[in-house]
C-alpha cells in the first residue's frame, strides 16, 4: 500500500469514533510513560531507602533526595524547548519522536546499574535529553492530524490523555511491585521501564506509515500561511541575534542553577558561592535570569499583531497558572511519597488483607482488560497494514498481563501483606482512565467551559485533595517521623487532584495547539512545559522542606499550605474570565 493510501486511510479507519492513528500515539506515549512514572515512582523511595534491609537504598536525607527529584523533572520539562526548535527546523516531529525513545531506553538501561552513583546520573541525564525530544512533538503530531478538526480536539486531547495514564498507572503498579519486592529490587524495577520503552520506540517505528506524510517534514518559515490562520496574523517574527544571545545566557545559568541546587547539598560543591549586594550567588543567578527571560517575553509578543499577541498572551497566563498547579501537584512523587511510606498505615494481615488482595486485583484487571479492548479494536483495524508493528503491541501486552498476574497471584499467597509505598501513586492514573470519558463528553458538549473556568476549577479541586490530607495528618505529634495514618486519606486526594488535572492539563494542551499558528506549534509546547519545568522545581524544593515545617509547626501545616495557595489562585482565574475571553477572541 502506498503512503498516500495510508493518508486516506487515517480518517477512514475508526476505533472509538476517532482515527485510528490517534490510538498508535495513545500507545505510543502510554509506554513512554510507563516507563517514566515506573522510575518515577521508585527514585525517591529509593534514595531515602536505607543502606541495609532486605532491598537496601542509598539512605539519603529526604531534603537531598528531594533535591534531586525536583532537578530532574525539571529538566524534564525544561529540554522540550529546545527538542520542539530542532524539530520545527531540521529534523521533523516523527524522527525527533524516535530519537528521544532511544535515548531514553539507553537513560533507563544505565539506571538498572543502581549500585554505581555514575550510572544514575547518566541514567538521568539521558532521560532528560530524550524526553527533550520526544515529549513536545508527540503533541505537535496530534496537532497537525486534528488541525482540520478543531472542535474534536478537547476530546481527542482527553483520549490521548487517557493512554498517557494507561501508561503512567501500568508502571508505578508493576515498576512499583517489582522495584520494592525483596525478591526483584530496585534494578528490576528499573530495567522494566527502560524495555517498555523500547517496546514504545519500536511500535511508533513500524507503525508511523498511518501517518502519511505529517510530521516527516520541518515546518520552514517559508510554509505557506496555514488554512486556519488569520493573514494579518501571518507576519514572521524570526529571533534575532540579541534573542538568541540572551536565550542562550538565560538557558545556560538556568540549567546550571537547577543541577547546582542538589549537587550543593548533597556535596561540598557550589557553582555560585558567591554574593552580589549581599544577595547569596544562587539566588541572583536565578532572578537575573528570570528577569532577562520577562525582557524577552515583552519584547517578541510586542512584535506580533494585535490578534495574535492576544492569543499569545493569553496561553502565557495559562501557562504561569500551570507552575502553581504542577508545584502542588507533584508533591505526588515526593512529599506525598515520603507520606506513604513512613506516615502511611501499609502493613495488613487477616480481614484487611483480604479486603486489599480483592481491591487490587480489580483495580488491576479492570483497567487491564478496558486497554487490552482498546488495542484489539486497533489491532483490527490496522494489522493487515502494519503487521509488524501490531505484533510488537500485541506482544508487549502479553508481558504485562504476565506481570500483573505474577504479582496478584504472590499477593494472595502471601499471609501478610505490606502495600507497595508506590502503590498509591497510581491512584491518579486510575482515576484519569475510569474518569476521562466522561469529561471527554463534558468537552465536547455545549457545556464545554471555557479555560479560565476549566483553570479555575482545577485549581480548587487541587487544593480540596490536599486538605483532605490536612485532616488525615492531624494526630500526627510534630516532628514525627512515622505514623500509621488510614491509607484513605492518601486516596482521598488522588481523586480529587485527578480531576483537577484532568480540567488543566490536557485542556491546557487543546488550547496551545487552538491558538497559535501551526508554525510555531512545537516552540509554544515548549514555552508551556517551561512553566511545568517551574513547577516541578518549586515542588521539589517545597517538598523538601516537609522536615522542617513539621518540626517546627506539624504535618497538618505543611499541608494546608498546599491547600490554600491553589484554591486562591483558582478564585482569582475565574475572576480574569472577562480579560481572557476578549484574548481568545472566539476560541474555546
Amino acid at each position: 500500500m502506498t503512503a498516500e493510501q495510508k493518508e486516506i486511510n487515517f480518517f477512514d479507519l475508526k476505533v472509538m469514533g476517532h482515527p485510528a492513528g490517534l490510538f498508535v500515539l495513545f500507545f505510543t506515549e502510554m509506554w513512554e510513560r510507563f516507563s517514566y512514572y515506573g522510575m518515577r515512582a521508585l527514585l525517591v523511595l529509593f534514595l531515602t531507602t536505607s543502606l541495609i534491609g532486605d532491598n537496601p537504598g542509598w539512605g539519603w536525607p529526604r531534603e537531598h533526595a528531594l533535591a534531586i527529584y525536583g532537578s530532574y523533572t525539571s529538566l524534564v520539562y525544561l529540554t522540550p524547548i529546545l527538542g520542539g526548535y530542532i524539530a520545527d527546523r531540521i529534523i521533523g516531529h516523527r524522527w525527533a519522536v524516535l530519537l528521544g525513545a532511544l535515548i531514553m531506553t539507553l537513560g533507563h538501561a544505565s539506571m538498572a546499574l543502581e549500585f554505581d552513583p555514575i550510572f544514575m546520573y547518566i541514567g538521568l541525564g539521558c532521560l532528560v535529553v530524550g524526553n527533550g525530544f520526544f515529549k513536545p512533538n508527540m503533541n505537535s503530531v496530534l496537532s497537525e492530524l486534528y488541525k482540520k478538526y478543531p472542535e474534536k480536539k478537547d476530546g481527542a486531547y482527553t483520549i490521548f490523555y487517557m493512554g498517557v495514564n494507561s501508561g503512567s498507572f501500568l508502571g508505578m503498579l508493576l515498576c512499583g511491585y517489582i522495584g520494592e519486592s525483596p525478591d526483584w529490587g530496585w534494578s528490576y524495577g528499573f530495567g522494566l521501564a527502560g524495555i517498555f520503552m523500547f517496546i514504545g520506540m519500536l511500535q511508533f517505528y513500524f507503525t508511523q506509515g498511518i501517518f502519511g506524510k505529517i510530521g516527516l517534514k520541518p515546518i520552514k518559515d517559508a510554509q505557506e500561511v496555514q488554512e486556519n490562520e488569520d493573514p494579518r496574523e501571518a507576519k514572521r517574527n524570526p529571533f534575532s541575534k540579541l534573542d538568541l544571545l540572551l536565550i542562550a545566557f538565560i538557558s545556560i545559568v538556568s540549567v546550571v542553577w537547577v543541577i547546582n541546587d542538589p549537587v550543593s547539598k548533597i556535596s561540598s560543591f557550589n557553582v555560585f558561592n558567591f554574593e552580589v549586594a549581599g544577595i547569596a550567588g544562587e539566588n541572583f543567578a536565578i532572578l537575573l535570569a528570570f528577569a532577562i527571560f520577562i525582557f524577552i517575553i515583552v519584547k517578541r509578543v510586542s512584535q506580533y499583531t494585535p490578534i495574535l499577541r492576544d492569543k499569545i498572551i493569553a496561553v502565557i497566563i495559562l501557562a504561569f497558572i500551570s507552575i502553581f498547579f504542577w508545584a502542588c501537584f507533584e508533591q505526588a512523587g515526593g512529599s506525598m511519597a515520603i507520606f506513604a511510606k513512613d506516615y502511611t498505615l501499609r502493613s495488613l494481615d487477616g480481614s484487611s488483607k483480604l479486603v486489599f488482595n480483592i481491591a487490587n486485583t480489580l483495580i488491576t484487571l479492570i483497567p487491564l482488560s478496558v486497554i487490552s479492548y482498546v488495542l484489539f479494536s486497533l489491532f483490527n483495524k490496522t494489522f493487515k497494514y502494519f503487521a509488524i508493528g501490531n505484533v510488537i503491541l500485541s506482544s508487549a501486552f502479553v508481558i504485562i498481563w504476565g506481570l500483573a498476574l505474577y504479582m496478584l497471584y504472590n499477593q494472595f499467597q502471601e499471609t501478610k501483606s505490606e502495600v507497595p509505598a508506590s502503590w498509591f501513586n497510581m491512584f491518579n492514573s486510575l482515576f484519569i482512565i475510569t474518569l476521562s470519558p466522561l469529561f471527554s463528553k463534558i468537552w465536547e458538549s455545549k457545556y464545554n467551559p471555557l479555560a479560565t473556568y476549566k483553570s479555575g476549577i482545577g485549581m480548587i479541586l487541587l487544593g480540596i485533595g490536599f486538605a483532605a490530607l490536612a485532616l488525615g495528618a492531624d494526630g500526627i505529634p510534630q516532628g514525627a517521623k512515622t505514623a500509621s495514618v488510614s491509607m484513605i486519606w492518601l486516596i482521598v486526594a488522588y481523586l480529587f487532584h485527578t480531576m483537577g488535572e484532568i480540567c488543566i492539563s490536557p485542556a491546557g494542551l487543546s488550547y496551545v495547539s487552538k491558538l497559535v499558528p501551526a508554525r510555531m506549534i512545537a516552540i509554544m509546547f515548549g514555552i508551556w512545559y517551561l512553566g511545568t519545568s517551574i513547577g516541578n522545581k518549586i515542588a521539589g524544593t517545597a517538598g523538601g522542606m516537609i522536615d522542617k515545617v513539621t518540626e517546627q509547626y506539624s504535618m497538618t501545616t505543611f499541608f494546608l499550605i498546599f491547600t490554600l495557595v491553589p484554591m486562591a489562585l483558582g478564585l482569582f482565574m475565574i475572576m480574569l474570565t472577562p480579560l481572557m475571553k476578549k484574548l481568545m477572541h472566539g476560541v474555546r
